[in-house]
């Protein structure tokens, strides 16, 4: 199986807490996120979300994703079925380096033919759309 994997790590200067906390409230991230709003569900082992995600040079659409995995803290990881030859990983992962600084990383996993094809035809936006994400999340997290 193909898998195509585009991520963007950056440091910020909070604590792991605070940026879990920023992720952990879905109905939050239309005032941070840039690319992923009307978020609801539950942060749960197999739990279901439902989102809007609207990315720069692709069209709006809505998303039905179930969580993967998640720790508090740590990451929070959303899969999604695309079609018989395309699923998606959509994650966030917090790295607590010392107190009060962190790597924070986000990005998508393609897999599936379809999948490297969708990567290859659209890296660009999907890199400007997790860089936006990761600058973001840094700045409402530093703003504390």
């Amino acid at each position: 199986m193909e898998i195509a994997r585009i991520e963007k790590r950056i440091g910020v200067r909070a604590p792991a807490d605070r940026i879990w906390e920023i992720l952990a409230d879905l109905p939050a991230w239309e005032r941070w996120n840039p690319i992923e709003t009307g978020v609801e569900g539950a942060i749960a082992y197999g739990g279901s979300l439902a989102l809007t995600e609207t990315i720069s040079g692709l069209p709006e659409r809505r998303v039905a994703a179930r969580v993967g995995e998640w720790q508090p803290n740590a990451q929070l990881v959303w899969a999604e079925k695309r079609g018989l030859w395309f699923s998606s990983l959509r994650y966030f992962e917090i790295d607590e380096i010392e107190p009060g600084s962190c790597i924070f990383a986000n990005g998508f996993i393609f897999s599936g033919l379809r999948g490297e094809m969708h990567f290859d035809r659209h890296r660009k936006a999907l890199r400007a759309a997790v860089d936006s994400v990761a600058e973001s999340l840094k700045s409402v997290a530093e703003q504390t």
